[in-house]
């Protein structure tokens, strides 16, 4: 495997770049984006016990923000909660959008290795297609070595842009996919907590012994 990387010639470096460049991040986005991660269960819950008790402190919304990404826009609303509905939906609002931008990072990257790596493939066959006619200008076509050469690489690259970018890409749409369905909840959650603090909906603690 290792020779026939090398006759790939030099474009299969940022080949194997982009490769490596998928798989830490596709590990990292997994181990970040897990529902208990982003989406502690019982976390609404254990914010309304709070608000019963009249125990939400400064203390306890820090702990809260650095819980989890929900936590943080949890926080932002309760933090808030005392100035009218509008201004808490502003504060969950500008909360949820860094907490999706944090969702998203490195996903991008794996769009623009998905579109790269193909285009990469290509100018390796260019480069190897051009090793072949330059060899059959000098030597003819008597040279098979040489012109397997140029034709192997140009297949090499190729066959490589592509094994990296199909996975790529399917990666891509798998966390994009996961981001959206992660917001969905998280915003249904806040909603949620708007509701029960200005009296739109059933207290938290009943809603959740319903469900």
């Amino acid at each position: 495997m290792f020779e026939l990387l090398i006759t790939g010639g030099w474009l299969i470096v940022p080949l194997l770049i982009c490769s490596v460049a998928v798989v830490v991040i596709s590990i990292e986005r997994y181990i970040s984006l897990r529902t208990n991660k982003v989406l502690p269960e019982n976390l609404l819950g254990k914010v309304w016990v709070w608000l019963k008790e009249r125990d939400v402190t400064k203390d306890k919304l820090i702990e809260l923000k650095n819980s989890s990404p929900l936590g943080k826009i949890l926080a932002a609303g309760l933090s808030n909660s005392g100035h009218g509905r509008e201004v808490m939906k502003d504060s969950i609002e500008e909360a949820a959008n860094q907490v999706i931008h944090d969702l998203d990072r490195y996903i991008t990257i794996l769009g623009t290795v998905a579109a790269i790596a193909p285009l990469i493939g290509l100018l390796g066959t260019v480069v190897g297609m051009i090793k072949v006619f330059t060899a059959i200008m000098i030597e003819g076509t008597g040279n098979a070595g040489v012109l397997a050469g140029g034709i192997s690489e140009a297949l090499i690259t190729t066959a490589a842009g592509l094994s990296v970018a199909i996975p790529a890409l399917v990666l891509h749409r798998y966390f994009e996919r996961r981001v959206d369905t992660l917001v969905i909840e998280m915003e249904d959650q806040a909603v949620k907590l708007i509701d029960a603090l200005h009296g739109d909906r059933v207290p938290l603690a009943e809603e959740s012994k319903t469900q």
